[in-house]
């Protein structure tokens, strides 16, 4: 059932259709590439470094649940943040999780062109890239900006397009693998784990933006938590069995960056490389498509907080979506697809969002003593949970590089600066009130 969500937007996102969003933002192109670079690093004992992930990741979605079935508006961990620990720290959220989703969707833009030069080479010369990303992020645009319901059930056929080839991947590859010797173990210490675990971080991260537009779903408190927990299990199976493959079909899964279209053209040919191949793209523009339906809830929240300027609250009278919000960030998204590269915007994705999860785990511990009634999803020891999660993301954040560290402090300068800006707009009016 659709309705209206009090300020503008329309509930129309229904549980399973959040958790095909989730499951969206989750998967998109780590899974594809990632099997390589964590075997290099840890080896054979890849497949537990994913599960031990898995449990990390885990922790802080526990959290999430929790924190976000206590709020019914758009905004993610920026809206959390800024109710609990006040505006100052809010802005600093909403900043980094606006680069996080900007710099990510980038990251996938990105890595979408390297796989389609593989079917059409042509695509790789300059003018003809640039008029596919336009054609790709404009088409995305387009259907967000026409309704909520139909970017909704775009990022749910997506969800599903992208697990086929990924299911008859496994699956394939556990009936022909069979007793096929997995790769010997490396000679890996706590540096290469720690490695190992951010990028990994990576390709678990992208579930917290999915909760950024919870001012159109159904049913927030029980909804969320049911997609979080739900996709979780789902990510974590996959990218395990495709890690457990790859490791089975490839004697060195290091040495390629295409490791799950080499493994699969080991057991299932050529047309099954192909597959794969077509499943990265699948795969890569359905996170896309998820990305462009939350992002520009973000900067509808900043806005509808007075925070940011008012037109990007502005609601389209017919579709009822942030129409502004989601032509600048579409916009600028283009932009840094054709100036950036795919390496730079994954990695300070990964670093950022860090921040993100350290915050709301430490917002739940705040929360449960603010409301400790409050009508929620109540995690079992939930302190606990919480205390692990933010050592977890500390744990982390030591794999950070001096070019992450830079631009973090940038961006919380940027921060600093509009929420200064915002108090003294807020001395000026008050004379006059």
């Amino acid at each position: 059932m659709t309705v209206e969500s009090g300020k503008g937007l329309v509930r129309a996102i229904g549980r399973w259709t959040l958790t095909g969003l989730v499951v969206n933002s989750i998967i998109g192109s780590g899974v594809f590439g990632l099997p390589s670079v964590i075997t290099g690093y840890v080896g054979s004992a890849s497949p537990y470094a994913i599960v031990l992930a898995g449990i990390g990741m885990g922790l802080i979605m526990a959290c999430f649940a929790e924190v976000a079935s206590q709020f019914r508006d758009a905004g993610g961990a920026y809206l959390y943040a800024n109710k609990v620990f006040g505006q100052f720290v809010g802005l600093q959220m909403g900043w980094i999780t606006w680069l996080v989703r900007l710099t990510a969707a980038a990251a996938n833009a990105n890595l979408f062109m390297d796989y389609l030069a593989e079917f059409w080479p042509g695509s790789s010369d300059p003018v003809l890239r640039v008029a596919v990303l336009t054609l790709a992020i404009g088409t995305l645009a387009t259907v967000n900006y026409r309704g909520v319901r139909s970017g909704a059930n775009t990022s749910s056929f997506f969800a599903l397009a992208k697990l086929v080839p990924l299911l008859a991947f496994i699956g394939f590859g556990l009936v022909f693998q069979v007793g096929v010797p997995a790769s010997q173990a490396s000679t890996s210490g706590t540096g290469e784990w720690v490695k190992a675990l951010l990028l990994l971080a990576f390709a678990y991260g992208g579930f917290e933006g999915a909760l950024i537009p919870l001012g159109e779903v159904n049913n927030p408190r029980r909804d969320a938590p049911f997609a979080l927990f739900t996709a979780l299990a789902t990510c974590t199976l996959v990218y395990t069995l495709v890690q457990v493959v790859v490791l089975a079909a490839l004697p060195s899964p290091e040495e390629t960056k295409k490791p799950l279209a080499e493994a699969a053209r080991v057991f299932m040919g050529n047309g099954g490389a192909a597959l794969i191949t077509a499943g990265a793209l699948i795969s890569v523009y359905g996170y896309l498509s998820g990305t462009m339906l939350y992002t520009p809830r973000l900067t509808y929240a900043l806005a509808e907080r007075n925070e940011f300027p008012s037109v990007f609250g502005r609601v389209h009278s017919r579709f009822r979506t942030p129409h502004v919000s989601i032509v600048v960030f579409a916009v600028l998204l283009w932009l840094l697809a054709v100036l950036g590269s795919f390496q730079w915007n994954a990695t300070l994705s990964a670093v950022a969002r860090l921040f993100n999860y350290g915050i709301v785990c430490a917002a739940l511990i705040q929360l449960r003593r603010q409301q400790p009634d409050a009508v929620a999803f109540r995690l079992p020891f939930s302190s606990v949970a919480a205390g692990l999660g933010i050592l977890f993301s500390l744990y982390l954040l030591s794999g950070m590089g001096v070019g992450e560290f830079v631009a973090m402090m940038l961006i919380a300068a940027v921060a600093l600066v509009h929420w200064l800006v915002l108090k003294q707009r807020k001395r000026t009016v008050a004379p006059g009130q």
